[in-house]
């Protein structure tokens, strides 16, 4: 069970990872979102709770140029969620999503929660590398700037949630760690995509040291 009380505030941030259109089901009066993340509807009030009670929080935003190189759509006779080798290594190719500027690409809060954001990290910006992780694109050497930000302002805590679980959450805690941050994650805070992804993911995130709680 998470505590809010037994955190040092000062010391510590809330990440909230990918709340995006895109990244959600339909509701009564939108379609789903072009990589809607089952159930991701659920996590939006646990999220919302959240934000009201930290002090620092940063925002992460997939933000991709139109033809990135992680979409089927930039490789002939490719479909969603098929793989190619890619210079930093295997890719899975998804639908079009969170495309600069689009609705899809939003962040699914409230002015006023937004305003509670000290920092949106945009990732996904260069067209020929995709980017799951809050700290790290996925050649694992390009950063977002994020770990050094944290680390200025004297956060030695991050407090995850978001989309999806076993990708852009996972990513992001794993290489957390690695950084030297104690890291907590919200499960009902989190929604995956593959239950037995989100499965694999949680057991090497415990295994590196990351709090589910």
């Amino acid at each position: 069970m998470f505590n809010i009380n037994t955190i040092d505030q000062a010391k510590t941030a809330l990440i909230v990872i990918d709340l995006q259109y895109d990244f959600l089901p339909a509701d009564t009066s939108k379609d789903d979102g072009a990589l809607a993340v089952p159930g991701g509807n659920d996590a939006i009030a646990p999220i919302h709770d959240l934000i009201r009670m930290f002090d620092n929080i940063v925002l992460t935003q997939d933000w991709h140029p139109a033809s990135h190189k992680s979409f089927a759509s930039a490789h002939e006779g490719k479909a969603p969620f098929e793989t190619i080798e890619m210079p930093y290594g295997e890719q899975v190719l998804w639908p079009d999503h969170c495309v600069q500027g689009s609705f899809g690409a939003k962040i699914a809060l409230s002015d006023h929660l937004m305003a509670k954001a000290q920092m949106i990290i945009r990732k996904g910006t260069n067209p020929e590398i995709d980017s799951y992780s809050a700290f790290l694109e996925n050649d694992k050497t390009t950063t977002t700037g994020l770990a050094g930000y944290l680390r200025d302002r004297g956060i030695e805590h991050v407090v995850m949630c978001g989309l999806a679980t076993d990708f852009c959450v996972a990513f992001s805690a794993l290489d957390a760690i690695a950084l030297g941050f104690k890291v907590t994650l919200i499960e009902d805070a989190c929604r995956g995509i593959d239950p037995a992804g989100v499965a694999s993911q949680k057991d090497a995130m415990k295994a590196a040291g990351v709090i589910l709680a």
